[in-house]
């Protein structure tokens, strides 16, 4: 518990830095090769293992200690005991002396989680400071010595540094992590007076108009419907002449000298049964263990999903983060608390039913190496590995396709905003700090990240990679999933339109544009599909209110718009499926027209819960539906764009 080699100390005073022995001269020597060296003579790695070691650490320059617990060649106990006897210090022992809150609140939990640093206890004047890295103590030396004054040095692995910040200062992370983005770009504050009084009063104008004057209100309802699936309409067929073109060459492959650690948040919630599947198919991710950190992040109320985890028995690499119980359960909410404890410069986030091209760590970290610090996402295709179990998987599959094999790239090429999908997504951290993380309040976080990375001048590109997910194949989950898209994209759309002249100057006029076009039509086609639907009526000779009073001229018109967005559905639908390697009949596109009246249904309950329940988030089961053998990486997958 103690630290008995400060008794040791001939003069605490005149050592204001650093109040143990030896250590500043051990600070100038080779710590790889004098640690490999006291490991060897102590027998605790063999000698080919070493020379494995360190060639790594040479071509890599990332930390022998990291190698050497991630490739398994020795005890993380073994490790840091000899680490300890290395630097002239001893291990901290947390369980039996917790750490003092009140000193790590005086450098502040998210830079101790960030630096891997616990300051501990004191013991007189000096302030112990426990760490995982003793070779980059002289780095934080200065702030430390600002902060506390007289510091001493302790040892203690990564893992129990973040678990006893958590445990001593998890309240005020999580309510930090509730707040991390700026107020006016965030929801947080949706469902007050204001929100409740504008609700009441357009329900009382809609049922007003619809008793003085219905046919008026049928009129503009279907000249507004019209309006948004003619602007939907040539949107689409935009985004398919842009994503056809040839994208430009990538270039010839550089060889980065020092590799970036890639941390890799996966947030879990009631997953007992795909934990263990999901650490079997992130441990085939080719990418360096040591330059690897996964962080699976757990509320600290699931039990079921923390014990599967531990029964998993996690490498290295792979670490367990428990959010503090709080009313607030989302996704994003999670992501912030966890984003502290990122030990990479690259952030990833996966959902719990993923898996991803083997490759696809190392694609992502070379695009980030080509491009300039502007490009701070990089968006991946996602694709399904059961897309025949029924009708319903099949439809997603095809929707899928469309999405991120001709929408996104689409709209990544006419340089608009682009909406993000919740996972295989990747940032560069310092982008995501600047902008503070994922709105928590959000239930389409990932949409409206996008739209705030575009605010603020950063830009996301597609990267050709897939990831493969389970297809939402039944058909109440799947309206529930829908229903918290589509609140989410009602949430974004407001919150961001609170200043629409600072939401232009942000954007400039064409993207403001895109923005608008996106998402009031996408969510007024929703809404008012099934008036549009009624138009169905008149080829079967049915009666239809307003055909006899428009002009011929108008109602061919009408007609003409329906024929054009029936052709490019089943086009873009046709030319997405030839790009995904899911082999699905092309005769299955015309059964689309029996999957999106679900999304209508999933608009009027995302409508009333944006009112009733605005952050309530709908969790959707996964792990129904085990996985085959994972297709290779075809053409097809590793282009979202086609040849």
């Amino acid at each position: 518990m103690a630290i008995p080699r400060l008794q040791l100390l001939p003069d605490p005073v005149t050592s204001a830095a650093v109040a143990l022995p030896g250590w500043q001269a051990r600070e100038a020597a080779p710590s790889a090769e004098t640690l490999a060296v006291v490991l060897l003579r102590a027998g605790l790695v063999a000698p080919h293992d070493m020379v494995q070691a360190l060639t790594l650490h040479r071509q890599r320059r990332g930390r022998l200690a990291d190698i050497l617990l991630s490739r398994g060649m020795i005890s993380e106990t073994a490790l840091y005991r000899a680490m300890a006897q290395h630097w002239g210090a001893d291990l901290a022992d947390v369980q039996a002396c917790p750490p003092d809150p009140r000193l790590i609140d005086a450098l502040g939990a998210a830079t101790c989680l960030r630096e891997s640093l616990l300051p501990w206890r004191r013991l007189g004047d000096v302030t112990v400071i426990a760490t995982a890295h003793p070779e980059d103590f002289a780095r934080n030396q200065p702030r430390l010595h600002a902060t506390f004054g007289k510091i001493a040095l302790a040892v203690l692995p990564a893992n129990r540094i973040e678990a006893a910040i958590l445990l001593a200062r998890g309240p005020q992370l999580d309510h930090a992590a509730q707040r991390r983005v700026a107020a006016a770009e965030s929801c947080r504050d949706w469902g007050g007076q204001t929100q409740g009084l504008w609700a009441r009063c357009g329900v009382i104008l809609l049922a007003s108009w619809a008793v003085l004057a219905p046919f008026s209100l049928l009129c503009a309802a279907t000249f507004w419907a019209m309006l948004t699936l003619l602007l939907a309409t040539l949107l689409k067929t935009a985004a398919i002449f842009a994503a056809l073109r040839r994208p430009p060459p990538e270039g010839p492959p550089v060889h980065i000298q020092r590799l970036p650690i890639v941390s890799v948040m996966v947030a879990l919630y009631r997953e007992g049964t795909i934990a263990p599947r999901l650490v079997q198919r992130l441990g085939l991710l080719d990418y360096p263990r040591e330059l690897l950190d996964i962080l699976l992040v757990v509320e600290e109320e699931d039990s079921l999903t923390r014990a599967a985890l531990q029964r998993a028995c996690l490498p290295p690499w792979m670490r367990v983060v428990v959010v503090p119980d709080g009313r607030l359960k989302t996704k994003p909410r999670a992501l912030n608390y966890a984003l502290d404890a990122c030990r990479g410069s690259i952030i990833g986030v996966y959902d719990a039913e993923d898996a991803p091209e083997p490759d696809q760590i190392r694609r992502v970290v070379d695009r980030f190496h080509h491009r300039g610090a502007e490009v701070a996402c990089l968006q991946g295709v996602l694709d399904f590995y059961n897309p025949h179990t029924n009708w319903l998987s099949r439809c997603f599959t095809m929707e899928y396709a469309t999405w991120f094999r001709i929408i996104l790239p689409g709209l990544e090429r006419l340089g608009l905003a682009i909406p993000l999908g919740g996972t295989t997504l990747f940032f560069r951290r310092a982008a995501l700090e600047q902008l503070g993380g994922w709105d928590a309040f959000n239930v389409t976080e990932d949409a409206d990240l996008g739209m705030r990375l575009a605010r603020h001048g950063f830009r996301t590109e597609l990267i050709a990679t897939t990831t493969f997910e389970e297809a939402n194949c039944r058909v109440l989950p799947w309206v529930r999933q829908r229903s918290r898209w589509l609140k989410g994209y009602m949430m974004t759309y407001a919150v961001h339109m609170r200043q629409p002249a600072l939401l232009l100057r942000q954007l400039g006029w064409w993207k403001f544009i895109g923005f608008q076009v996106f998402f009031l039509t996408t969510l007024s086609q929703f809404l008012l599909a099934p008036l549009l639907w009624t138009f169905w009526a008149v080829p079967l000779g049915l009666p239809h209110p307003l055909v006899d009073s428009l002009p011929p001229l108008l109602y061919d018109s009408i007609a003409t718009i329906f024929l054009f967005t029936e052709v490019m559905l089943l086009a873009v639908t046709l030319v997405s499926l030839r790009m995904t390697p899911n082999r699905i009949h092309p005769l299955w596109a015309p059964v689309l027209h029996l999957y999106f009246p679900l999304g209508s249904l999933a608009s009027y309950k995302a409508a009333w819960e944006l009112v009733t329940k605005p952050f309530w988030w709908d969790k959707t089961s996964h792990g129904h539906f085990a996985p085959p053998e994972m297709p290779a990486p075809s053409a097809a997958s590793a282009h979202p764009h086609p040849p």
